[in-house]
């Protein structure tokens, strides 16, 4: 294959995304959908593979509130024992179709988002927000986190699956995408209008439904309440979209970027499954008070699968509210980082106009030729966890991606084309 043939390919892959169709279709429990949660004490994780003992704080911490969750442990001494000996299988949740945000724990019984992308057939899957404060995916795992996992098991996920019965055909997230951008949404640090408009979408439906009606009045404040809810639905989207697209095994576009606290990981779509890894970066930012950079915890999350998609970081400029807090400066800077963003994409996605950007495209397609030939390393907005388990988010920022993954990336694909 030629250098003209990349180029062919990749856009075949750009057009499997603009072409894309996700639709949010239901919320089950986790083992209804990924067939390996039913294999005996199966956690999956963010990132790509990793093992316990290899773990930062907040993901050791979110698998012994996993462990709790589903019973597997009475307290943190034996859950931890039964981690660290062997008795439970850590599995990425990119290798059986699902994302995860910050530490990705997802087991068994947790409600997940099921999203179909209906132009290729494929679905994909991941956990739901669970607000603020102390929350499992940062690595707090006592008695208020676990009770609200349970809350979101009994109640909040077959309360939004019998909304989504009732609406019949499911959501369609392009639609949802395209308005929130309009809005001031990144989707990666700022989903305040995409989960506004989930929750004007969802609300009439959940009044609907055969519930107890106290019930209904909790999930829908709730979704009142939880700012950054549709994340999670972008992530699964943003997973969905990108998988379709990889079914071109030609190519350089980036298909997915993840991190698992170790390791950061890339996949491009002409190395098919293909990990690509290099050692993660600690992100830099604003600290809520009593907290400093000396607190925060290395890179971590498969969130980074929005950037992938040409959001969060990739859209900064769309998003100019929330520069500050991920202490990236004003609106020149996140014009600026969108604008250099650009240099390393391929095209803009016709779909998503910004008004900010005197409506161009959202970001289309990272190659990682571009990324290597030019040395500009994508720009992640994230949030920030502390280093010791159950404290929290202690602030939010950006990290970059390390360019060894993509140096490693190209050099396989080379050799693969046998032009080395």
């Amino acid at each position: 294959m030629n250098y003209k043939n990349i180029d062919e390919a990749n856009r075949a892959v750009l057009d499997k995304i603009v072409g894309s169709q996700p639709f949010l279709v239901d919320v089950v429990p986790a083992k209804s959908v990924i067939k390996e949660l039913n294999e005996g004490k199966v956690i999956l994780h963010a990132g790509p593979p990793i093992q316990w003992d290899d773990m930062t704080g907040p993901m050791q911490g979110s698998c012994v509130g996993a462990a709790l969750f589903e019973g597997w442990a009475d307290n943190e001494d034996d859950a931890r024992n039964m981690l660290a000996n062997g008795e439970v299988e850590f599995i990425p949740c990119h290798h059986v179709n699902a994302v995860g945000p910050m530490g990705g724990i997802t087991s068994a019984n947790f409600p997940v988002f099921v999203v179909e992308n209906r132009s290729e057939g494929n679905e994909a899957y991941c956990i739901m927000n669970e607000g603020i404060g102390a929350v499992l995916r940062f690595g707090a795992f006592n008695e208020e986190v676990i009770n609200r996992l349970n809350w979101m098991k009994d109640v909040l996920g077959p309360a939004l699956s019998k909304a989504l019965k009732i609406k019949g055909d499911g959501l369609n997230l392009n639609v949802m995408i395209a308005k929130a951008i309009t809005m001031g949404d990144e989707f990666h640090q700022r989903n305040i209008a995409a989960s506004l408009i989930f929750l004007k979408e969802v609300a009439p439906l959940i009044v609907q439904s055969d519930m107890d009606e106290k019930d209904k009045q909790d999930v829908i404040q709730f979704l009142a309440d939880t700012d950054q809810f549709f994340l999670n639905v972008m992530m699964a989207a943003s997973k969905a979209v990108m998988d379709g697209a990889r079914k071109i095994q030609d190519g350089t576009v980036v298909t997915a970027m993840c991190r698992n606290g170790k390791d950061f990981g890339i996949r491009i779509s002409g190395m098919g499954d293909q990990w690509f890894t290099a050692p993660v970066n600690t992100p830099q930012g604003l600290f809520f008070t009593g907290y400093s950079q000396e607190d925060a915890n290395t890179d971590i999350g498969d969130s980074a699968i929005t950037e992938t998609i040409g959001v969060g970081g990739f859209a900064m400029i769309a998003a100019p509210g929330v520069t500050r807090f991920v202490g990236a400066g004003g609106f020149d800077d996140a014009l600026k980082t969108s604008n250099e963003m650009l240099e390393i994409c391929i095209d803009q996605n016709p779909n998503w106009a910004i008004p900010t950007w005197d409506f161009q495209g959202a970001c289309l397609g990272i190659d990682a030729r571009k990324v290597v030939e030019t040395g500009i390393e994508p720009v992640i907005n994230t949030g920030i966890a502390h280093k010791q388990p159950g404290v929290g988010q202690i602030g939010a920022g950006t990290v970059r991606a390390p360019l060894a993954c993509f140096e490693k990336a190209i050099e396989a694909y080379a050799e693969k084309l046998g032009l080395i």
